[in-house]
């Protein structure tokens, strides 16, 4: 590996690691509080909008993507 490859890799590692990205499972109103939580703090990037879990489960999932600094 060259210099050059060596450095690329190490800035894509530093980039990557920047970021938590998970999703969350819960009621709306227990979603909409993370949600906010994580928007005051500054940490949210990215959020989906809601998907029902399917069958008569009543629960949400959401993906998030958060900053990890």
């Amino acid at each position: 590996m060259t210099t050059r490859e060596r450095a690329y890799a190490k800035a894509s590692n530093q980039r990557a690691n920047q970021y938590t990205e998970m999703w969350i499972v819960g009621t709306p109103e227990d979603l909409a509080v993370m949600i906010h939580a994580a928007s005051q703090t500054g940490r949210l990037v990215f959020v989906s909008a809601p998907h029902q879990m399917g069958g008569d489960d009543t629960r949400h999932r959401r993906y998030l993507r958060l900053r990890t600094r």
